[in-house]
């Protein structure tokens, strides 16, 4: 869907970002930049809670045995 992105050169990728820097204002995409890094950061930190409790789950659980009673 995307594979034209793998044909853009750096040319592109400076208009693309004057254009965005135009119609938005470098404000506002310094805020979008800023809060896209901490949504990366809070996703990074949910997956590593996510692994730890999976992990802790798997060690308190003896082997062979499951939750499912059939």
């Amino acid at each position: 869907m995307f594979n034209f992105i793998k044909n853009l050169g750096p040319t592109e990728l400076i208009i693309i970002v004057l254009i965005l820097v135009v119609f938005f204002g470098s404000k506002k995409i310094a805020g979008l930049g800023k809060a896209g890094g901490e949504t990366v950061k809070e996703m990074k930190k949910l997956k590593k809670e996510v692994t730890g409790a999976v992990e802790e789950v798997k060690k308190d659980t003896p082997a062979g045995q499951s939750d499912e009673n059939s």
